[in-house]
């Protein structure tokens, strides 16, 4: 039995809906250039070369309760507390795709955006890394205060100083330590020659804190 003409319609139809599914392409340079946008929307400190316009400065006196600056770095899974184990983990993954797609970053015009998020990360982890004091601080905020707290990091009481957290010669965190380690040396070598002698002391703290989590267990 043959087809009536409107079927036939319908059908044709169809088949270039399809085809145009198929052939759709996606906008990745956009894609890239929104996810670089997620990780400066989560960041803390004194913001600079905001492109967050509902972002403002926080928490400037983490660190304060042992003296120590660690303001800075970027907030965790939605809540404001920075855990220094998933942040490092972020930037070791964040540094690895700028290593190999580098060409990408470039391509999409998000390369310096992307080198600056590595660097917002690293200067961070580069804060708490104290090993002149036997420490390597870990975490900034508490959790279970952070998560009794609905309103915005920038409405934060000022009083209310978070705690700080770190690792020790006596108290050893070899995962934390050698997850700092590698997030530096990975951005090391993302940056590179674009800032050479920044990179070369990221990659001299790696050295040092791999030597701190193998001999600190």
């Amino acid at each position: 039995q043959s087809l009536n003409p409107e079927m036939k319609v319908l059908i044709v139809l169809a088949v270039i809906s399809m085809l145009g599914l198929v052939s759709a392409q996606y906008d990745y340079n956009l894609a890239l250039k929104k996810s670089i946008l997620f990780y400066e929307a989560q960041r803390s400190g004194k913001l600079t070369n905001n492109r967050i316009d509902w972002r403002g400065d926080t928490f400037l006196n983490d660190g304060s309760d042992v003296g120590v600056d660690l303001s800075g770095g970027y907030f965790d899974a939605g809540d404001h507390v920075k855990f220094g184990y998933p942040f490092a983990h972020s930037m070791i993954f964040l540094a690895w795709g700028m290593i190999d797609y580098r060409d990408a970053y470039t391509a999409a015009g998000e390369l310096d955006n992307g080198l600056a998020a590595l660097r917002w990360g690293a200067d961070w982890i580069l804060k708490a890394t104290k090993l002149d004091q036997g420490k390597v601080y870990g975490q900034a905020g508490n959790g279970g205060a952070d998560h009794a707290y609905w309103g915005r990091p920038e409405d934060w009481p000022a009083s209310q100083v978070r705690p700080s957290y770190a690792i020790t010669t006596s108290q050893p965190g070899t995962d934390l330590a050698a997850n700092y380690a590698s997030a530096l040396a990975a951005t090391s070598v993302a940056i590179g020659s674009s800032d050479a002698a920044y990179s070369a002391n990221l990659l001299s703290v790696a050295r040092q804190l791999y030597d701190f989590a193998k001999t600190y267990l």
